[in-house]
């Protein structure tokens, strides 16, 4: 299996209501400095295979502008449909919405 599928597989499994970090996901595959490379296999998501990139955010639970190139607002506009809960600064609130994986 190729690393973007890796890293897809795991995405594919936030539920709703909830966000991952790049560098939870990368701990993940047991690359812990992978943070980045999580990135790039957001960006290369291709269209139509159903995996919720808007779920990724950033350890601060930042969105990406990058997200919202055809869209302003747009990976927001997703999470809170969701119900993702968001503070006054514009992030995530990451103590109540961060997923919590069971092994």
């Amino acid at each position: 299996m190729g690393t973007f599928d890796e890293i897809w597989d795991i995405v594919r499994r936030i539920p709703p209501g909830k966000v991952a970090s790049y560098g939870q996901i990368a701990r993940m595959t047991g690359r812990p400095r992978g943070a980045r490379l999580v990135g790039y296999a957001m960006a290369a998501c291709p269209a139509g295979i159903n995996i919720p990139c808007h779920r990724v955010v950033d350890r601060f639970g930042g969105t990406k502008p990058a997200f919202d190139t055809y869209m302003p607002g747009g990976q927001r506009f997703l999470l809170e449909a969701e119900g993702v809960i968001f503070r006054p600064d514009g992030t995530v609130d990451m103590e109540r919405c961060q997923w919590q994986p069971e092994f």
